[in-house]
C-alpha cells in the first residue's frame, strides 16, 4: 500500500507495466516521464513496475534513458540517487502504428517482460499520440490481442486517451465505436487533467461536504456564473494541431464543461464513480440549445494580435510558426449558456478561455444576487456590492468571500470583508500533481476523474451546432474580435460581461 503522508492511497497498487505510446514525443518528456519520477521517488508506484517507451524513432535503450534523464532535469526534479534504480524500470520498443506485424513483436517483448519482471499480466497503454494516430494505435494494439484480459494467464488491460475526443459529434462516435471494438468501458480511461487538480476535486468537497453553501446554491440566491480559463503563453509547439482546433474544441469540449458540470451538478447518492459521472452527464444533457441564429449576444471570439508584455513585442496569432497565412481561428472566446433544470433555470453562466491574454488564471467566479431590499438607501452614498465567492484553481488555489461590514469610525460607512483560504496553507502532505494523481487512478482502475463517453457526446451535441454556425466562410472573419497578444480580453468580451451587470436578471 502506498502513502502521501496523512491521505494515503488506499487501494493496493498492483505490479503492471505502462506502455507509453508516443514516447520520444513533448508530452511524455514534459508530463508523464516526470509524474511517473515523481511517483517513484515517493514510493507511490507498484512493485514491480516496467516503463515501456514505444515509438517510431529507432532509438536504443540507453538513448531512451538518456532522453528521460533530460526530461527530468529540464522539469527539475532529478535526483541522482534515485534515478539508478528508476532508470531500471525502463525499457523500449520501436513501433510503427500501420504495420500489424510491429503490433506483435510488442505482444511478444511484453510477454517476455512479464516473465523477466514478474509484473502479472497487468497493462495500460498511454496514447501520448496525435489525435490522428488514435484509430491506428488502438486498431494495433487489439490485432495483437492486446486488448484482452483475464485470459491465458493475462491480468488487466487498460487504455488511456488523451483529448480531443474527435473533431466533432460525428468523429467522436467514430473514434468511440473504433474503440470499443478491442476494448471495453471498464477498460477505457478518457483524461481531462483538469479534474485531477486538488482544487477542482475540492469544489465537490467543498459543495457537498457543507450544510452551510448547499442551501444557497441555486437560482434563488445565485445571480451569474463566471468559469475562467486563461493564459499568457500562445500556441508554442501545437500550431499543427491549434489552428485546426481552435480555443472552443481545445478548452470548451472538455476542461470547460468539467469545471461547468462540477459547480452545478446535483448531490450523487454516492460519491462513486458512476454515481459522479452520471450527475455530470445529467448537466450537459441539461444544456440549452445554443440560439445559433443570434450568436453576437451570447458568444465572442477572438484572436490576438501582435502586441507587447514586459518590454517584449509578442507575435500575432498568424505570425506563429506552423499557423496557416490568414487562418481566422479563434484564440479567445467568451460563451453564455445556461442549465434548464430546477436549480439553474435563468442563471446566466459564463465560460471563458483565451491564449496569449495579461495574466494565467483560472478560477470560478459565484456571484449572489443583492439584498432584496436595502434599508441603507438614506444612509450609504454607494451601492452594495453583492457578495461573491471565487473558488481560485490556479495560480491562487484558495476560496474567498466577500461580505460587506461597517468601516469603523463614528460615521456609518460601508466596506468590503474578504474571507480567504489558501489551499496549500500549513499544509504538510505532499501534493500529487494533476498527472501524476490520474496515472495512480489509471492504476487502482477507478474512473471518477475520467470521462464517460455519454457525457463526451452531450458536450459534443451542444458544440457542434455552435462550431458550425462559428465556421460558415462568410460569417467567420465577421465574428472575430482581435486583441493584443498580453492584453485585456477583447472590447466585445467585456461589453457583453458588462452588460451582465448592469441587467441582472436574465429572461427564462
Amino acid at each position: 500500500m502506498a502513502y502521501f503522508a496523512s491521505c494515503p492511497i488506499e487501494t493496493p497498487l498492483e505490479p503492471c507495466i505502462f506502455i507509453i505510446m508516443g514516447a520520444t514525443g513533448d508530452l511524455a518528456n514534459r508530463k508523464l516521464l516526470p509524474a511517473l519520477f515523481n511517483l517513484f521517488k515517493n514510493k507511490a508506484l507498484p512493485d514491480p513496475l516496467t516503463i515501456v517507451g514505444c515509438g517510431r524513432t529507432e532509438i536504443s535503450l540507453e538513448n531512451f534513458r538518456d532522453q528521460t534523464q533530460t526530461a527530468l532535469k529540464n522539469a527539475g526534479i532529478f535526483d541522482a540517487v534515485k534515478w539508478n534504480n528508476f532508470s531500471r524500470t525502463l525499457a523500449y520498443q520501436r513501433l510503427s502504428y500501420e504495420d500489424a506485424e510491429s503490433g506483435k513483436r510488442l505482444a511478444k517483448a511484453l510477454r517476455s517482460l512479464d516473465r523477466q519482471r514478474k509484473t502479472s499480466g497487468n497493462r495500460f497503454f498511454y496514447l501520448a499520440l496525435p489525435p490522428d494516430l488514435y484509430a491506428p494505435a488502438v486498431n494495433l494494439l487489439g490485432d495483437a490481442g492486446l486488448g484482452v484480459e483475464k485470459s491465458e494467464g493475462l491480468g488487466w488491460s487498460r487504455l488511456v486517451v488523451e483529448k480531443p475526443f474527435g473533431y466533432d459529434l460525428k468523429s467522436a462516435m467514430a473514434l468511440d465505436r473504433q474503440i470499443h471494438s478491442h476494448f471495453r468501458e471498464h477498460q477505457i480511461f478518457r483524461i481531462d487533467h483538469y479534474l485531477a487538480k486538488e482544487t477542482v476535486q475540492n469544489i465537490l468537497i467543498f459543495r457537498f461536504a457543507n450544510a452551510v453553501f448547499e442551501p444557497i446554491w441555486d437560482r434563488k440566491y445565485i445571480a451569474s456564473i463566471h468559469i475562467t480559463a486563461i493564459e499568457t503563453v500562445g500556441v508554442e509547439h501545437r500550431a499543427g494541431y491549434y489552428d485546426q482546433a481552435g480555443v472552443i474544441r481545445d478548452m470548451f469540449q472538455n476542461h470547460m464543461m468539467q469545471l461547468l458540470a462540477m459547480t452545478t451538478m446535483e448531490p450523487p447518492p454516492r460519491f462513486e464513480s458512476e454515481a459522479v459521472r452520471d450527475e455530470k452527464a445529467k448537466v450537459f444533457s441539461s444544456l440549452r440549445p445554443f440560439p445559433v441564429d443570434d450568436l453576437r449576444a451570447f458568444l465572442i471570439l477572438g484572436q490576438y494580435a501582435r502586441g507587447f508584455s514586459t518590454g517584449k513585442v509578442l507575435p500575432a496569432y498568424q505570425e506563429e510558426p506552423g499557423v496557416r497565412s490568414g487562418s481566422l481561428t479563434p484564440t479567445y472566446a467568451l460563451m453564455k449558456v445556461f442549465i434548464d433544470n430546477w436549480r439553474w433555470q435563468g442563471v446566466p453562466i459564463f465560460l471563458e478561455s483565451g491564449k496569449r491574454l495579461s495574466e494565467k488564471r483560472t478560477e470560478i467566479v459565484i456571484t449572489f444576487k443583492d439584498v432584496p431590499h436595502c434599508m441603507f438607501r438614506k444612509t450609504f452614498d454607494e451601492a452594495i456590492s453583492p457578495n461573491r465567492l471565487v473558488l481560485g484553481i490556479y495560480p491562487e488555489e484558495h476560496i474567498q468571500l466577500s461580505f460587506q461590514t461597517k468601516k469603523a469610525g463614528a460615521k456609518m460607512c460601508l466596506g468590503s470583508a474578504v474571507l480567504d483560504f489558501k489551499y496549500h496553507q500549513n499544509a504538510r502532505e505532499l501534493f500529487l500533481g494533476a498527472y501524476e494523481k490520474v496515472l495512480i487512478d489509471c492504476m487502482t482502475g477507478d474512473q471518477m476523474l475520467f470521462w464517460r463517453q455519454d457525457g463526451v457526446e452531450a458536450c459534443w451535441a451542444f458544440l457542434t451546432p455552435i462550431l458550425n454556425a462559428c465556421e460558415q466562410c462568410a460569417f467567420r472573419k465577421e465574428m472575430l474580435h482581435s486583441y493584443p497578444a498580453g492584453g485585456p480580453r477583447p472590447d466585445a468580451a467585456q461589453a457583453l460581461l458588462s452588460l451582465q451587470l448592469h441587467n441582472k436578471h436574465d429572461k427564462v
